[in-house]
């Protein structure tokens, strides 16, 4: 008895110490200039509102200008300092460009997001060389380029935040999403590896493996193989409320995280369980995605290596009933029809 209360007395003064640390580490947001790549729509529009409300200065990194449009005047709506530019972070030089533009208006960087991603939903067999470069240029080496652009503003104050939004696939692969777990397992470890390397300079990096989210990019996914039927299962997936997190309650954990320089995040219960599982019983969660593997939708033929949006891959099954708690969010966070699947 006495061991076990002893023991139970152990942890909860490290719990007690844990939180006094994390307190020491915490910073205001307030006037702060927070860039976010892929910040037009998505969790990246919702992380942006987000980080409005704490008076934060923003500066948001995407492709399309009119997006970026579109999420300025819903930012500035909300009273938001907003900077916008046009920017694909796959191109280095146009990333060194975006943050000289940003350091130049506001005069500092504190906050870097990498959000910016893709997904492409199908087969490994009707994926090819296309597929994995690209999911790579995006998570991995738009990270790489954001990272070395924004690290000397970041550590002027030794406050510097980055935030790397990755994925549960990033921790345990799942079927029939080859290419995007392959680069977020890629950013997964460039997040931890920058954790350890940068705390000398003052630059607290947290890794963020979100699990499912109703954002509503679920319609600009990339879709290849037995097109509706692999749009079907993944968007009502995406809308099922045991499985996913509401955007907004992601976002707002996130922004919790970069305030006080959390080492890793990791949102929805289904996600923590399955990186626990994984942990303690690898061999246990490969059958189990075995098994998930053979109900997903099979192979198509030449056809399924034909590259289409959810958009363009609608069935009764998908948008339906199933998929209405994610389709909610589809206009209300700008995800709409005819972007391209680079966020």
């Amino acid at each position: 008895m006495k061991k076990t209360l002893l023991t139970l007395g152990g942890i909860a003064g490290a719990i007690g110490l844990s939180r006094v640390v994390r307190t020491q580490h915490r910073i205001p947001l307030r006037g702060r200039t927070v860039l976010i790549s892929g910040g037009s729509r998505g969790l990246g529009l919702v992380l942006a509102r987000r980080f409005a409300q704490e008076e934060a200065r923003l500066v948001l990194l995407a492709r399309t200008a009119d997006d970026l449009d579109r999420a300025r005047d819903d930012l500035e709506l909300r009273g938001a300092d907003v900077l916008t530019i046009p920017c694909d972070v796959r191109d280095r030089e146009a990333v060194e460009a975006a943050v000289a533009q940003a350091v130049k208006l506001f005069g500092r960087l504190d906050v870097l997001v990498h959000n910016a991603g893709v997904i492409e939903v199908g087969p490994a067999e009707h994926m090819d060389e296309r597929d994995y470069r690209e999911a790579l240029d995006v998570h991995f080496w738009g990270a790489y380029y954001l990272t070395e652009a924004a690290r000397p503003h970041l550590r002027r104050d030794r406050e510097g935040r980055i935030a790397y939004v990755a994925s549960i696939g990033g921790r345990v692969a799942v079927p029939h999403l080859a290419p995007y777990a392959v680069s977020k397992f890629a950013l997964v470890g460039f997040a931890d590896a920058m954790r350890a390397e940068l705390a000398a300079e003052g630059i607290r990096v947290t890794t963020i493996t979100p699990g499912l989210m109703r954002t509503g990019s679920h319609v600009n996914a990339t879709v290849k193989g037995r097109h509706e039927e692999e749009f079907a299962w993944f968007a009502i997936s995406d809308a099922n409320l045991l499985l996913s997190a509401d955007a907004d309650r992601a976002a707002r954990q996130i922004v919790e995280a970069v305030r006080y320089g959390d080492p890793a995040l990791t949102i929805t219960l289904p996600a923590k369980l399955l990186a626990a599982l994984d942990g303690a019983f690898p061999g246990l969660v490969g059958t189990a995605m075995k098994g998930a593997s053979r109900l997903l939708p099979g192979l198509a033929g030449p056809s399924g290596d034909r590259r289409q949006t959810g958009w363009e891959s609608f069935s009764a099954a998908a948008p339906s009933v199933l998929t209405r708690p994610a389709d909610e969010a589809i206009s209300a966070n700008n995800e709409l029809r005819g972007h391209e699947n680079i966020v």
